[in-house]
C-alpha cells in the first residue's frame, strides 16, 4: 500500500481526500506523521503554494508526500479571493468573516458567476508533479447548509440547485474540484505502480 503524507493541518480536507482515495494509499495528516508545523503559503499562486508545502515537507521528511492548495476565484473580483480566499479578510480571519467580506463585495453585482480550483503537488522520490481540479459554479446572496467548510455554504456548483454544504461528502465528490484533482492524482500514482 502506497503510503503518502497530506502536508495539511485541515481535517476536512483530509476526510475529503480520504474518501476519494479509498483502500489503495494510506494517507498520514502531518499530525499523524508528528510534524506540529502550520508551513507558510506566501506566493502569489496556488502552483507555488502546493510546491512550497509539498517540497517543505519532503525536505523534512525524505518521505513521499503531497500537498494542495485551493482557490475560490470570483469573476466579478477578477479571480479574487484566489490564492488569498482563507485570508481575504484578514490573516487570522474566520470562514465566516471571509464568507461575509465576499458577499458584501458581491451585494450589487448580478454576475455571481466563480469557480474552486484545486492544485495537488506531489513529491514523489525527490521530484515534483501538480494535478489540477475546477469546480465552476456561483455564489449565492445567502448561507445555505450546515456541512462543509471555507465557503462552501455560498457556493452552488455547475449541475446542482444546492451549495456544497447543503451536500454530504459523497454528493459533494460528484462536482468537487478537489476530488477531480486526487482522481488524476491516483491515476497517475496506478500508472507509476502499474
Amino acid at each position: 500500500m502506497e503510503k503518502l503524507i497530506f502536508a495539511t493541518n485541515n481535517k476536512n480536507k483530509v476526510a475529503e481526500i480520504r474518501s476519494v482515495l479509498g483502500s489503495e494509499f494510506e494517507i498520514i495528516s502531518l499530525k499523524e506523521a508528528e510534524i506540529f508545523i502550520d508551513i507558510p503559503e506566501p506566493h502569489d499562486t496556488l502552483e507555488e503554494n502546493a510546491r512550497e508545502k509539498s517540497s517543505f515537507i519532503y525536505a523534512l521528511k525524505n518521505q513521499n508526500c503531497f500537498s494542495e492548495d485551493t482557490g475560490l476565484e470570483v469573476d466579478f473580483l477578477h479571480g479574487f479571493p484566489g490564492v488569498k480566499s482563507a485570508r481575504y479578510a484578514g490573516d487570522n480571519a474566520s470562514d465566516q468573516e471571509n464568507k461575509n467580506k465576499l458577499l458584501e463585495e458581491l451585494q450589487e453585482s448580478t454576475n455571481r458567476n466563480a469557480q474552486f480550483k484545486t492544485v495537488i503537488s506531489l513529491q514523489l522520490h525527490g521530484k515534483e508533479y501538480q494535478f489540477t481540479g475546477v469546480c465552476k459554479g456561483i455564489i449565492t446572496r445567502h448561507e445555505k447548509g450546515e456541512n462543509g467548510f471555507g465557503y462552501d455554504s455560498i457556493f452552488i456548483p455547475e449541475g446542482s440547485n444546492k451549495t456544497f454544504a447543503e451536500m454530504d461528502i459523497e454528493e459533494k465528490n460528484k462536482y468537487s474540484h478537489r476530488k477531480k484533482a486526487t482522481q488524476l492524482l491516483i491515476h497517475f500514482l496506478n500508472q507509476k505502480n502499474g
